[in-house]
């Protein structure tokens, strides 16, 4: 039996290093990716997203088929389905990741060479996170936001193989994943040019990887272990509010799996800046900058814990367990960006509506 609690947080730190200087190296950064695939017509950023996305869903599959991963604990999967949070908090989260220009985890990644924005950032969605969860805010969520859920239970469950299971009588969970990996897979790869960028390759690989050993790590420690351990892969919300808890405040409790991630990616990504001598002190130029900053991490934070997760959270842990609220969090957040640049690029939180319908010539 595993007794030792600091080998949760340690596991998390080495898989976070390996997440943040992959992250770093090849910029990978969901924002960016959004931004450039609506404004300079280069998929190569969201392809390498996709990538890891799909990756950590087919391996998390296959890991928890094989019994190696138990995933049917984890919180993106227990009922009920907060719709309204994922749809509210969602769009709460794209607007802010927009106003700042990254999410939580890509902030981690600008921090680790020198960024002090990200660092502004970073404080601002811990303690909005802390307070959605168990502050002020909080009141907002749990009497206005959680009432409206949907229960699944009768229908297999969140989970969208769980569903289809329920509806075929039949156990599709892995069938499925296996075909919706490939649908992405030949989407990713029909590209040559992002097929011949390695860099980008491997870091949505390695990222994606990195996400089905979390689950592994957590859940056997979940069973094993002689403390409560939550089954968790990788999120940027709520761990960066607890890694602020565990600097300032000694509560007798250790890091868990998501504070040693937290910490481990801005590690790897430190070396990783490091490594490509790109380490440099960055601030705000000015007091609006800073206040559009401080915005957008209120946003972030406060809409994460609504949404019961970030783009890493939900675009991509939640993705690989197949729980319906994913690709309902995921187009909010997409929403939400779109809003938010339309707001600082165009001077319209809805110009994007105005291109849809525009005449093609």
């Amino acid at each position: 039996m595993i007794d030792s609690g600091w080998l949760l947080s340690l596991s998390g730190c080495l898989v976070g290093a390996i997440i943040g200087y992959a992250a770093r190296r090849s910029h990978f950064c969901t924002m960016a990716a959004l931004e450039r695939h609506w404004y300079a017509n280069d998929d190569g950023p969201l392809r390498a997203w996709v990538l890891a996305a799909m990756t950590a869903l087919v391996a998390t599959q296959l890991l928890s088929a094989a019994g190696i991963a138990s995933i049917d604990t984890s919180f993106y999967l227990t009922e009920p389905l907060p719709i309204a949070g994922a749809i509210i908090g969602g769009l709460m989260f794209g607007v802010g990741m927009a106003l700042v220009g990254t999410c939580g985890f890509g902030a981690l990644v600008r921090l680790g060479g020198g960024n002090l924005r990200a660092l502004v950032v970073l404080t601002g969605l811990g303690l909005a996170a802390l307070a959605a969860q168990r502050g002020v805010t909080a009141h907002i969520r749990a009497n206005l936001l959680d009432p409206i859920s949907i229960d699944l239970t009768g229908f297999g469950g969140q989970s969208l193989g769980a569903l289809l299971s329920h509806a075929t009588g039949l156990e599709t969970s892995l069938p499925l994943a296996l075909v919706i990996g490939a649908f992405g897979f030949y989407w990713v790869f029909r590209s040559a040019s992002f097929r011949a960028d390695r860099s980008r390759l491997s870091a949505g690989v390695i990222i994606g990887l990195c996400i089905a050993a979390g689950w592994v790590i957590t859940s056997n420690f979940a069973a094993q272990a002689y403390f409560p351990v939550q089954v968790e892969a990788g999120s940027f919300v709520m761990p960066v509010g607890e890694t602020i808890l565990q600097i300032i405040t000694v509560t007798g409790e250790l890091p868990d799996y998501g504070v040693g991630l937290v910490v481990g990616v801005f590690l790897g990504a430190a070396l990783s800046a490091f490594r490509s001598d790109d380490m440099r002190w960055e601030a705000c130029d000015d007091a609006r900058e800073l206040s559009r900053h401080l915005l957008g991490a209120f946003l972030m934070g406060t809409g994460g814990v609504f949404a019961l997760g970030c783009t890493i959270g939900q675009g991509v842990s939640a993705f690989s367990v197949m729980a319906i609220s994913a690709p309902i969090v995921m187009i909010s957040i997409a929403a939400g960006a779109r809003m938010g640049l339309g707001m600082l690029v165009e001077g319209t939180p809805f110009s994007f509506i105005a291109d849809w319908r525009a005449p093609k010539v």
